[in-house]
C-alpha cells in the first residue's frame, strides 16, 4: 500500500498523487466526474484539489461547478472524513480578491457548494500584492480558528510576499502557510526552481505543483504528425517545438519502456522525488487516464534515472 505524505508542518497526510478537480463540471459531468473519483479513492488516493472558480470560463457556468459536484460525491460516499479537500480563493466571479471581507464570504460559499463544516486545505488562489499580508493571514487565521479550515497554503505568489507572510505569521502567532502550490514540472522547472524552492525548503513548506503533466504534454500522448483531441491540445503540443521537450519525451520514453510502465507515471515520478515537493496535481478526466496518475505510488526512480531526466530538462542554452 501507498505510503502517505506528510503536508509541510501541518498533521495533514495525503496520498502522493493529488487529484486534479479542474476538470469536474468542464470535461467530466457529474456522472463522469463521481467515476474518477470513485477509481482514485479506491485506489488509495485521499487528495482532490480544486477552486472556487472551476469552472467559470465555460460558457454558462458561474464558477464553483467543480465544489458542487466533489460535495455531492462527499455526501453520497459518505468518506468526508477519508479525504483531504483543498479548494482555493480570489478568482471567483462573485467573490475576486483577497480582501479580509472576501476571504471570509468566499469560504463561507466554498463550504455550502462542498457541503461541508470544513476545508482541509485552503489556497489564495493567485496573490494580490496591492493587499497587506497582514489583512490575508488575519482573514485565513479567523479561519482556521473558527474551525472552517485546517491549514493554509499559498499559490502563485511571488518569494517576496511568501516570505513576508511566514515572518507576519511567526512574529504575530498566527496560522502559517504549509504549502506551496506552483507551476512545475519536467519541462517548466524555471517557475519555482531558485528562490521559491529555497524559501519552501528552509520554511518547511510542502510544494504540490499544478500542470504537473505540462497540460497533457508528459503524457507522451503528443508526438510530431499525431492529432489530439482535447481541449488543451495546442498548449501541450507547443511543447513539441522545443528541443527540450523532444530530450524529455526521449528520456520517458526509454525509463518508461525500461520499467513496462506509462510514460505519465515516470514523469509524475521524477516530480515527485523533487525536493519539497508532497504530492503533484494530475487530473483525469475519465476512469482510463487514471492508473498512470495513481502508479506514481508505487514507482521510485533511480539517481540514474533522476538524472537523466534532470539532464534531459535542463533548458537549452540560447
Amino acid at each position: 500500500m501507498t505510503s502517505l505524505r506528510k503536508l509541510g508542518s501541518s498533521d495533514l497526510e495525503v496520498f502522493p498523487l493529488a487529484l486534479g478537480g479542474n476538470v469536474f463540471g468542464w470535461t467530466a459531468d457529474e456522472a463522469q466526474s463521481f467515476a474518477v473519483l470513485d477509481a482514485y479513492t479506491a485506489a488509495g488516493g485521499n487528495f482532490v484539489d480544486t477552486a472556487d472558480s472551476y469552472s467559470a470560463w465555460i460558457e454558462g457556468n458561474q464558477g464553483g461547478e467543480s465544489e458542487t459536484i466533489i460535495g455531492k460525491w462527499l455526501k453520497a460516499r459518505g468518506n468526508r472524513s477519508d479525504v483531504v479537500v483543498a479548494t482555493k480563493v480570489s478568482q471567483h466571479p462573485e467573490y475576486q480578491g483577497l480582501t479580509a471581507a472576501n476571504i471570509k464570504a468566499a469560504a463561507d460559499a466554498s463550504l455550502r457548494r462542498l457541503d461541508t463544516d470544513h476545508i482541509d486545505l485552503y489556497y489564495t488562489h493567485f496573490d494580490q500584492p496591492e493587499v497587506p499580508v497582514e489583512e490575508i493571514i488575519g482573514a485565513l487565521d479567523e479561519l482556521v480558528k473558527a474551525g472552517k479550515v485546517r491549514a493554509i497554503a499559498a499559490s502563485n505568489i511571488t518569494p517576496e510576499r511568501l516570505q513576508a507572510s511566514l515572518d507576519f505569521s511567526d512574529r504575530e502567532g498566527l496560522a502559517r502557510y504549509v504549502a506551496l502550490q506552483p507551476h512545475y514540472n519536467l519541462v517548466s522547472r524555471d517557475t519555482y526552481e531558485g528562490p521559491l524552492q529555497d524559501l519552501a525548503a528552509r520554511s518547511g513548506l510542502a510544494a504540490v505543483p499544478y500542470f504537473a503533466l505540462a497540460k497533457g504534454f508528459l503524457t507522451g500522448k503528443y508526438r510530431p504528425g499525431t492529432t489530439v483531441e482535447s481541449a488543451r491540445a495546442e498548449g501541450a503540443g507547443a511543447y513539441l517545438e522545443t528541443p527540450q521537450g523532444v530530450r524529455v519525451l526521449a528520456a520517458l520514453d526509454e525509463i518508461a519502456g525500461a520499467r513496462g510502465v506509462e510514460v505519465a507515471t515516470v514523469a509524475l515520478a521524477w516530480l515527485a522525488a523533487r525536493p519539497t515537493v508532497a504530492a503533484p496535481i494530475a487530473s483525469a478526466r475519465t476512469v482510463e487516464q487514471l492508473p498512470a496518475l495513481v502508479a506514481v505510488g508505487d514507482v521510485t526512480l533511480t539517481d540514474e534515472e533522476l538524472t537523466k531526466l534532470t539532464e534531459a530538462s535542463e533548458a537549452s542554452e540560447a
